[in-house]
């Protein structure tokens, strides 16, 4: 120190009370920060970071098969082992890298190799690469085997996951798959590989069209016959195609006869058509029915429909100035004709034809009460099969059917079964015949219903006879 120097002055000391003002005054300055301000910026810069992650999720490639994943890092791990060889062998480094950049290329690009597939093309690289002398002395071959084998430490070892490799030859199971999917597909799609682990189904609609199944035939019929007919209620699809024989219920039924077979349109744009309800009969003189019957051969048959009773010729009614011979009569179970809305339990219709082939109906109405001896021979005789005609042994007389009063309704109509000829001239006898339960009981176990349903009586002229 000089001592010509003057001494510097001393600072002041700061008094306790001085320096707990300036702690105070630090600590309110820090009260004054922006701290809300901060917050807002900090939250900003979290969501950026956000969007940015997401962007980066988003845009981000789709990961390899897990296969093929396994696969590249089992090669990775072999480049890297050929490498360390190389390098431990004292290979210089232009070997090194060389075989580092060989066993790349095979992890990116596999060629078929002869053998095992799954040995890098390092070793071929590093046998083809130009000799390099060494400095231990060593010829440039032993530094290139070295280079092309790993380590015996590294040859023992187990691979991990061997297991998962396929056999040579052996079908990938995605390529089965997709093997799988052309052949269920067959001529009516191709399977086409799109992007990786993405196939593309591709539809031949020309094949598909061309050879339309039986449900989408039945279907488009179905809906040509409704457009045909219009929307019509209480018609179903199954009945516009429905081909098979008429009946009594189902597809078959009465609402479809008409349109079964092009015989059968009368039955359903006929203006004349049985049965109907007899209702307000017009009472006049009418000429009785002159019965022409006698006893004679017949031979019974259950139809399908009904149980019939053909009669031997020699037997006919008188009606309206015509002589009708009676063809056959058969049975219907409930009546067909309803007298004012009464159906009774059952009728019998005796058919008959003049010289001309017109036909008259007479109709017996038949309700419960005491047996009727004629009808208990006849169902003593039903034959066993359908459509097998049984002749009778004895005599039938068809006029055991008629009632003591012979007066009667008349009106003309149709027939009650398809084809539903019309011009049918109809006689309905106004007293019933009784029959008993168990005979009813007989019939309706062969056919508990076979009788068409009412028809419009469309204004038509009813007779009957005082």
């Amino acid at each position: 120190m000089d001592p010509k120097k003057p001494a510097p002055a001393a600072a002041p000391a700061k008094s306790p009370a001085a320096s707990a003002a300036e702690a105070s005054a630090g600590a309110a300055a820090t009260r004054r920060l922006p701290l809300g301000k901060l917050a807002v910026a900090g939250g900003a810069g979290m969501a950026a970071i956000g969007l940015l992650v997401g962007a980066l999720v988003w845009l981000w490639p789709a990961g390899p098969d897990p296969a093929a994943a396994k696969k590249a890092a089992r090669e990775r791990r072999a480049a890297a082992q050929q490498a360390a060889a190389a390098s431990a062998a004292g290979a210089p480094q232009a070997v090194v890298d060389a075989v580092t950049q060989a066993a790349s290329a095979a992890t990116d690009a596999r060629p078929a190799v002869a053998g095992n597939a799954d040995a890098p093309a390092a070793a071929q690289v590093a046998a083809t690469a130009p000799p390099v002398p060494h400095g231990d002395g060593r010829p440039a071959a032993d530094v290139r085997l070295a280079a092309a084998a790993p380590p015996a430490a590294l040859q023992d070892a187990p691979e991990p996951a061997a297991a998962l490799r396929p056999l040579p030859g052996a079908e990938l199971p995605l390529d089965r798959l997709q093997r799988r999917l052309g052949e269920v597909l067959g001529p009516r799609g191709a399977v086409d590989a799109g992007q990786a682990g993405e196939w593309r189904v591709l539809a031949r609609t020309s094949a598909l069209s061309a050879a339309p199944t039986p449900n989408a035939q039945r279907r488009d019929a179905a809906a040509e016959a409704v457009a045909a007919r219009g929307s019509t209620p209480n018609r179903s699809v199954a009945d516009a195609v429905y081909s098979g024989p008429w009946s009594y219920a189902g597809p078959g039924g009465p609402q479809a006869w008409g349109r079964l077979k092009p015989e059968y349109a009368t039955c359903a744009n006929g203006q004349r058509q049985s049965p109907i309800d007899i209702r307000d009969g017009l009472a006049v003189d009418l000429e009785p029915v002159r019965f022409d019957y006698r006893p004679g051969s017949v031979a019974i048959v259950d139809t399908g429909y009904t149980v019939q009773v053909n009669v031997a010729p020699g037997n006919a009614i008188e009606l309206m100035g015509r002589r009708y011979e009676l063809q056959q009569f058969h049975f219907h179970r409930p009546s067909e004709q309803r007298i004012d809305g009464r159906r009774y339990d059952m009728d019998v219709h005796l058919v008959h034809k003049d010289a001309e082939g017109r036909i008259a109906v007479v109709v017996v109405l038949l309700e419960r009460g005491a047996a009727l001896p004629l009808l208990q021979t006849l169902w003593g005789q039903i034959p066993l099969e359908k459509g097998e005609e049984q002749p009778l042994r004895t005599p039938v007389d068809p006029a055991l059917l008629l009632p003591e009063d012979r007066r009667y309704y008349t009106f003309m109509g149709s027939l009650t079964t398809p084809p539903c000829t019309e011009g049918v001239l109809w006689a309905v006898m106004r007293q019933p015949v009784h029959v008993s339960a168990a005979q009813i009981d007989v019939f309706a176990h062969l056919y508990p219903m076979n009788a068409r349903p009412i028809q419009r009586s469309a204004g038509r002229l009813v007779k009957q006879s005082n």
